[in-house]
Order: structure tokens, then sequence, then C-alpha cells
């Protein structure tokens, strides 16, 4: 049995990968491109745009797949490094709970009453934002159609947390758990079973749960995305404990894009030919699913090796970046929303509004960013750590330290 006081066994020195920092900047960045089609997309969102643009359906059809599996195995990898460094499982658990679940709490508080205002005003809510959030805000159950209270763009953020938290009672009870997981993956990685057997196995448990639960999101509800989105956190954790798979992702490089290529084929001309269609059969959901869930798998082999073969060198910009992902993640959603929802009405155009979106969006994360990173109490309330001294005052800091030490302590 672990014992939690003891420091888990670190089995090689922790090294930073400088081209899965920056597959998870790309990776965020992208879903901010993909949050702001969504608005001009045809297909159903929070707030749309003027006029919706038909031609964005393949695209958001091909993004759509695997952009939040890739998230999902890119944390993972994160959290194995976090492991590496933290004195127990214990001390893991405790840092990612500051780092997950305080901005989700800040979130559900100030950020997310904007995005469900919005929704309800839709719905034909007649009150302001301030009525709305001091009253009606905090109630419990369906209110003008909107589920509360709700965390909306954030339940990442509480899916994550759940996985985390899973993975750390697994670990406190088996010590060797991560140690064995690499070795798991490392077995897939003779020949092509890296490539089939995990996408089989992700085809397998959805296709057991889609005909008996709905898919509905949700923490307690969303069981088939728990079934899909678990394994491939699992898999970027066990992943950021070896180096053995790196050769196989390489080898298995062309297979992956051929897979990629022939399952986004079917998931894009299943969403053209259902788009004025009546609703598929079950025959052609199950399809659709598994050829989403090869598309996912596939494109994290391919996005993984990419990162290791391409991305791996430093540069002067990657720390902020890496920093500013996670406050960029928590306030672009409701800055696309309230931007799109004020410029509805002015009929700009597609194109016009479009630019308008993005520059408002990226020069808002910015500044959210960026004055949040000044003030120390705002910090961790947007998934940011404690502000480090220059390297000069630490040193100091520490010269101070050392000479008023009592004698006994030294």
């Amino acid at each position: 049995m672990y014992h939690d006081s003891v420091s888990p066994q670190r089995d090689r020195p922790t090294l930073r990968h400088y081209g899965l920092d920056w597959l998870r900047i790309g990776a965020f960045g992208l879903l901010i491109f993909y949050h702001i089609g969504m608005a001009f997309s045809p297909w159903p969102w929070v707030i749309k745009a003027s006029a919706p643009v038909d031609w964005l359906t393949v695209p958001m059809a091909l993004l759509t797949p695997w952009r939040l599996a890739l998230l999902f195995a890119v944390s993972g990898y994160a959290s194995r490094r976090l492991y590496e460094k933290s004195p127990s499982v214990r001390a893991f658990l405790a840092s990612r709970n500051k780092r997950l679940l305080i901005p989700l709490a800040f979130g559900m508080v100030a950020i997310a009453p904007i995005e469900v205002w919005i929704r309800v005003r839709e719905a034909g809510y007649a009150h302001g934002l301030g009525h709305f959030w001091a009253i009606d805000y905090w109630r419990w159950g369906r209110f003008f159609g909107v589920d509360m209270p709700s965390w909306e763009h954030l339940w990442f953020v509480a899916y994550l947390w759940a996985y985390t938290a899973i993975l750390c009672a697994l670990m406190v009870g088996d010590a060797a758990l991560p140690r064995r997981l690499s070795g798991l993956i490392e077995r897939l990685g003779h020949r092509s079973r890296l490539l089939w057997f995990p996408a089989a196995g992700l085809a397998l448990a959805k296709l057991s749960l889609m005909f008996i639960v709905p898919e509905r999101q949700g923490l307690t509800t969303d069981w088939g995305g728990h079934a899909a989105y678990l394994p491939i956190f699992l898999f970027g954790f066990a992943l950021g404990g070896t180096e053995a798979l790196w050769p196989s992702l390489k080898r298995l490089f062309g297979p992956s894009l051929a897979v990629a290529l022939l399952a986004g084929t079917i998931v894009a001309a299943l969403e053209l030919h259902y788009v004025d269609h009546d609703a598929p059969s079950h025959t052609v959901m199950a399809l659709d699913r598994m050829a989403r869930l090869a598309m996912a798998w596939s494109m994290i082999l391919i996005l993984f090796h990419v990162a290791q073969t391409w991305w791996n060198r430093d540069h002067r910009w990657r720390a902020t970046l890496v920093e500013a992902v996670f406050p960029f993640y928590i306030i672009h959603h409701p800055i696309i929303i309230v931007t799109v929802w004020a410029l509805a009405p002015l009929h700009f155009g597609n194109a016009a509004e479009f630019l308008v979106v993005l520059a408002v969006t990226v020069a808002g994360c910015a500044a959210f960013y960026g004055i949040g990173r000044r003030i120390g109490w705002l910090r961790p309330l947007i998934g940011l750590g404690p502000k480090r001294l220059p390297t000069a005052a630490r040193d100091s800091a520490g010269s101070r330290a050392t000479r008023h030490r009592s004698p006994a302590s030294r």
C-alpha cells in the first residue's frame, strides 16, 4: 500500500517538452477560432451572427471530432509532468485543486452569469444583468430553457478536475499505477497496435452507451463523453512518463494520416447529407460516432508526433504563452458571445463582423491576462500560480533567510 507521506518513486528526471507546450498553445488557440466559427456556422449555438455561413459546415465538422480529445490528451501529459514534480499524490491533488477548482468557482460566480444572462435574454427574459445575477442566477433547475446553475464553457475544467481526482484516488491505492500505465501503452507500441486497439476500444465503449444513455453534457450525465475523454486523458498521463512511444508515433504517422483522412471524409459527408434530411438511422449514427472517434485518436497520434518532431524547441514567447493559455480559455467564450450579441443588430456583414469579433476577443483575452497576472490576489482566480519574484530578489530573500536561521536549524 502506498503511503501519501512518502514521495512517489520517480523513474526518471522530468524534462520540459517544448513541443507539447506548443501543442497546448495551438489547441487552445484553435478552440478560440472554433467558438468564433460556431457563431457564424449554420449549427445552433448560444448566439448567432446576423447571417449563417453555409460553407463553414465542412471545416467545423472536420474540427469537431478531435479538438476536445486533443485537449484532454495534452492535459493528461501535462498532469504527468506536474505529478513527477510533486512530493506526493496528496500534494499533486492539492495543487490541481487550487489551479482548477478556484478558477472554476470564480468563473461560475463572475463569468458564466454573463453568458447565461444572454441565453435567457434571447429566450425572453426581461431584466438586466445586475438583477439576473442578484436574484435569478442562483436558482436550481431550468430557467427560460437553461439548466442552472451553469458553468457554461468551463465544463472542461470540471471534467479535467474529476479525471484528476479519480486518477489520484487510484494512485493512493496503487503507488505503481503511473509506471504500469506507461508500461501498458509501451506494449501498444508494437506494430500498429497503438493506432487500432485504442480506437477500437473507444468506439466499443461509445457504441455500448449511445443508445442506452442520452448524449447530454454534464459531469453526472455525459457517460458517453467520459467513456472517451477519461481514457484519452489517461493516455496522455501515461505518455508523459515514457519516451518509448515516440518512435511508434513516427512509424504510425502515415497510417494515422490515412485513417484521419478516411474518417474525416465520412464525418463531413454525413454532416452534409443530413443537413436537409430526416434524422439518421441508428446504423448511420453508429458509423458517424465510430468515424469521429477514429479521427480523434488518429489526430492525437499525428499531432503528438508533429509536436515531438518539429515543435520541440524553445522560444522567448513560449513561457508567456503557456501561462496565458488558461486565462485566455476562461474569458474567451463570454467575450465572443457578448461581442456577437452586440454586433448582430448592426448587420456589418460576415467578413467585417468576423474580423471585429476576432480582434475584440484577442484584445479582451490579452487584457484579462495582462491585468490579472500583475495582481497577486487575482492570479489564482484566473488559473495562475503565485507571482514569482525577480531572480535578484529571490537570491536576496534566500540569503536573508540563510542569515536569520537559528544555529540549531542549520
